[in-house]
């Protein structure tokens, strides 16, 4: 048994996260993006010896751009300046404060809904207008992107896009000629690019990650990176994100960025990420395996259990999208799962209208305890 699949539910009950202390002890939580496996240990060897030695204080992320560089280069055959590379806490944290460089208030910023819910609050919180710009539904089921549509809210004025690559919730990994043609887009009508690829490192077996900025820059398009090792080794609570500028004026507009995006950076995250960076390659490709079987476990799953939901297997990731409109359950068929069967799920909803029918299922899990919650979906529609 692998340490992917050697969880203990009364293990998990004892964390202090928002996963496993947001709803009651009967409720399984498979609802906010957060894994249940242990933790890399090299990643664990690190941070135990920060603590040993008492190393608690400020963050100095010196040696993080040359990690993410090699990193990147390794694993996506991109070649990353490390003086283009800057840190900040979080993805979204980045994201905010670069708005605020690279847009003006008032502001038009794209988003292709449905997506990872923070786009749109993070837009209004520092001032611009979301301009939706929906994925479009392809045959069988899946999604993709409208550069139809995108165009147009491009010449229609909107000042930046918030790409989502691998795409959460759905799951897309987009290929290299929709990127180009996305990055033709933004220079032809001036939009800087802001690509979300904390997902990036889960790309699974049958897709390939193409880094935006590896294709934007040489189209002469402006545009600024923001990832981090969070998602791919569980790290989000150490606070650490990397934010890569795709052009010379990119890098000035990060020169802009306030001092203190680097100095609220988690010290332990910083080491963390470094560590994921440089000595989590193997725990990351038998994550990689096991994620690709889980995909595969969920589809099996609902054929079992609930035969009627659609579901588009990610090629990135932990997340399933599932379409629950065939049940009759009205726009928020999470709700239903949590009152009777006692499963915590993320409503559709939270990713915008487009979201109405759908939830979001965590599979960053054991296969057993994937196997409970999708049987405990079962379960709420049985009669009685």
């Amino acid at each position: 048994m692998t340490a992917f699949e050697d969880l203990s539910l009364a293990k998990l009950r004892g964390r202090a996260s928002a996963k496993w202390t947001t709803y009651p002890a009967d409720v399984l939580p498979a609802w906010v993006a957060e894994m249940d496996f242990p933790l890399a240990e090299p990643i664990k060897q690190r941070l135990r010896r920060a603590i040993d030695s008492d190393d608690c204080g400020y963050a100095h992320p010196t040696a993080l751009p040359n990690a993410f560089a090699a990193f990147a280069k390794s694993r996506f055959g991109w070649t990353v300046d490390p003086s283009r590379v800057r840190s900040a806490p979080e993805v979204m944290v980045a994201i905010a404060e670069i708005l605020r460089v690279v847009t003006k208030p008032g502001d038009g910023v794209v988003i292709n809904p449905p997506v990872y819910p923070p786009f749109a609050m993070v837009i209004e919180e520092v001032g611009r207008k979301v301009v939706d710009v929906p994925l479009a539904h392809v045959p069988g089921g899946g999604w993709d992107l409208d550069l139809d549509a995108l165009e147009k809210a491009f010449a229609d004025g909107a000042k930046a896009y918030l790409l989502c690559n691998p795409h959460n919730p759905v799951g897309r990994v987009f290929e290299q000629s929709q990127l180009e043609a996305i990055a033709k887009l933004a220079k032809q009508y001036g939009v800087v690019v802001l690509a979300d690829e904390i997902h990036a490192p889960l790309v699974l077996p049958g897709a390939v990650h193409v880094p935006f900025v590896s294709v934007s820059e040489p189209l002469g398009a402006n545009a600024i990176a923001i990832t981090s090792a969070s998602k791919a080794w569980n790290i989000a609570g150490l606070k650490c994100a990397v934010i890569v500028a795709g052009s010379a004026a990119m890098q000035s507009a990060l020169k802009a960025l306030p001092i203190e995006l680097t100095e609220r950076t988690g010290h332990h995250g910083v080491l963390a990420n470094i560590t994921a960076f440089e000595e989590g390659a193997s725990y990351l490709d038998g994550l990689l395996e096991h994620l690709d079987r889980n995909r595969t476990l969920m589809a099996e799953l609902l054929g079992m259990y609930l035969p009627a939901v659609r579901y588009i297997p990610p090629q990135a990731g932990y997340l399933a999208w599932l379409d629950c409109s065939a049940l009759g359950l009205g726009e928020e068929p999470a709700k239903l799962f949590l009152k009777k069967g006692k499963v915590a799920l993320m409503r559709g909803l939270d990713f915008g209208r487009q979201g109405a029918c759908f939830a979001r299922v965590n599979m960053g899990t054991s296969s057993a305890i994937l196997s409970e919650v999708v049987g405990r979906m079962g379960k709420a529609l049985e009669k009685g």
